[in-house]
């Protein structure tokens, strides 16, 4: 755990411009060979996280998962994905070890290019990696009135167990939707994992020295974890959605395995349930190596008008904003709202991040031969 010191230096907070954070990791992406269309737009998945308030997904991973990924050769900088089949609306693509954050974009909008042709795409793929924020990732569809949908499994990376089962089997295994909420309205976008929270969440907790609530975690024998050490410790599991089996812990534990078959299953990637993990005490096994996506994009205007397609989207989304809140310190909103309006602020003001994180990023520029700027917006 991090020292009190620490803590406060890692929950203090200045504002960089968002464009200076953009050219950093672009540069960093480059520097690993990237070319530079793609460096450009995995930095931009990359830093969306910062920008939109899913701070465990943004910046804080360069570091910590992104550059590792490349240094250690499990992601291929300069590899070109590879079309194994294509029905049309349906497509199978090896992405051949590709930085997730830029393939599931290059996924998504294949996908949508189908869905113009056939009211429906399909891009299937094996082979990934880690992509970060899934929600940046379906927004694409958004921009050309179509619904996205984006799901992953977590290659054979293990470390959440079944309801009742004594060995970790699945991943995290997030999924996204976004849908057009109409005109000046944010978008419906639905980015979660199906555990209670990303192990991203926990592990932020563990670098700023907090405790996480009761929930999050269970130990080898079910009973609550606070400490969020004990995820990488291998002693802390991560809990699903819903929490215990007696408060619908199954609908997570489902939705889970929903992901495995669609993402990792359909397109033959790395499975997480398998006898390899009846190993030892239980504990988390495998790599998220050869991750699987499913990248889904539904075009509305293919089947009936798009116009009208539109304003049923504002009328759905207008009437819950509409709906009187049992607080009016907390009206009611719908996914992506919230993000929406972090996201215009930080672009306006600058974008949050801690200090200890400029400093990080600023002596990683550094040792790269990057000339950044990271000023501090007033």
């Amino acid at each position: 755990m991090t020292t009190t010191a620490q803590a406060a230096d890692q929950t203090t907070d200045v504002r960089v411009p968002y464009e200076q954070l953009l050219e950093l990791a672009t540069a960093v992406f480059t520097g690993r060979r990237m070319p530079v269309d793609r460096a450009s737009a995995a930095a931009e998945a990359l830093v969306y996280g910062d920008l939109a308030g899913m701070r465990s997904h943004g910046l804080t991973n360069l570091t910590r998962l992104y550059l590792p990924l490349l240094d250690e050769k499990r992601a291929d900088a300069e590899a070109d994905p590879v079309l194994l089949a294509d029905r049309g609306a349906a497509v199978l693509l090896d992405a051949r070890r590709t930085l997730g954050l830029w393939t599931a974009g290059h996924a998504m909008d294949l996908a949508v290019a189908r869905s113009e042709e056939y009211g429906i795409g399909m891009v299937s793929v094996r082979n990934g990696t880690h992509f970060g924020c899934a929600g940046h990732h379906t927004a694409r569809a958004v921009r050309r009135n179509a619904v996205g949908i984006l799901a992953s499994n977590c290659g054979r990376q293990r470390i959440a167990r079944p309801p009742g089962g004594r060995y970790a089997m699945l991943g995290t295994n997030p999924l996204s939707i976004a849908a057009p909420a109409g005109p000046g309205l944010p978008p419906f976008n639905l980015d979660m994992s199906t555990t209670a929270v990303p192990t991203g969440k926990i592990r932020q907790s563990a670098r700023a020295g907090r405790r996480i609530p009761e929930g999050w975690l269970e130990d080898a024998e079910g009973r609550p974890v606070t400490d969020p050490a004990a995820l990488d410790r291998g002693d802390g599991f991560p809990m699903w959605l819903g929490g215990r089996p007696e408060t619908g812990a199954y609908k997570g534990y489902g939705l889970a395995l929903l992901v495995e078959v669609l993402a990792a299953l359909v397109p033959g990637a790395g499975l997480g349930p398998d006898p390899e993990a009846f190993t030892g005490n239980g504990g988390p096994t495998g790599r998220d190596d050869d991750i699987g996506f499913l990248a889904i994009a539904v075009c509305p205007g293919s089947l009936r008008p798009e116009q009208e397609f539109v304003a049923d989207a504002a009328g759905l989304f207008r009437s819950l904003l509409d709906c009187d809140p049992l607080s009016p310190e907390r009206p009611v909103g719908y996914p992506g709202q919230r993000e929406a309006e972090y996201e215009a602020e930080a672009r306006a003001h600058g974008v949050p991040v801690s200090t200890a994180l400029r400093a990080e990023l600023v002596e990683l520029a550094r040792k790269a031969g990057v000339a950044p700027v990271l000023e501090e917006v007033r």
